[in-house]
């Protein structure tokens, strides 16, 4: 297994058994995290994308896959996401240049498996 599938595993388990603790934290969270990438001003590919870049800047490698995932799912392009890592790497500095090589594995993975027509390995990182 891979570091992008034990991402995506350990990311499933963690949400199912925070569903079975019932907590209350992670419920608002999700409620949250739903209001905030509904289509508004920005579209979802759009919030995604910022999400992205941000995830870049913080070396959150669960984010990155998270949210280049959802970028993907929501229609963005390859060249969208490298743009939106892009930005990250430019607010970041040196330091997000590093943490961008993280994104752009799991860019060049989501795409591929997309483009290949293989949804299911791309969005069986779905929470639900």
């Amino acid at each position: 297994m891979d570091k992008i599938d034990d991402l995506r595993r350990k990311r499933k388990r963690a949400h199912k058994q925070l569903q079975e603790l019932k907590s209350p934290v992670y419920d608002i969270f999700l409620k949250m995290e739903q209001a905030t990438y509904s289509d508004g001003a920005l579209s979802r590919k759009h919030k995604e994308l910022v999400a992205v870049g941000i995830s870049v800047v913080i070396n959150c490698e669960s984010c990155m896959e998270w949210h280049i995932t959802q970028a993907a799912q929501a229609g963005a392009t390859e060249k969208e996401i490298l743009e939106a890592i892009e930005v990250g790497i430019e607010m970041g500095g040196g330091p997000a240049t590093a943490y961008a090589r993280f994104a752009l594995e799991v860019m060049e993975r989501v795409c591929h498996d997309r483009d290949a027509g293989n949804e299911a390995a791309v969005y069986s990182t779905f929470r639900k």
